[in-house]
């Protein structure tokens, strides 16, 4: 779905095509911010600072995106 079309899904009177597009959007954004997380980490950020940005508690980032950093360092990431 291109974002024309998502924008107008959201913004339906249909209550079915309005929350499919809540469910595609909120995929995007936790891919979103997965890759940026990676990215911060890879750079060296703490998860201190990426949590300051999202604005959620540093163990909160750490708890959701944590476990995939170590899986991908133990694979040579």
């Amino acid at each position: 779905m291109n974002s024309d079309a998502l924008a107008r899904s959201a913004a339906s009177s249909d209550p079915a095509m309005g929350l499919r597009a809540v469910a595609s959007l909120r995929q995007l954004a936790e891919q979103l911010e997965s890759l940026q997380v990676d990215r911060a980490r890879d750079q060296g950020w703490s998860w201190a600072q990426i949590a300051a940005e999202l604005g959620v508690s540093k163990q909160a980032v750490h708890q959701k995106h944590g476990v995939r950093a170590v899986i991908d360092n133990s694979k040579g990431r």
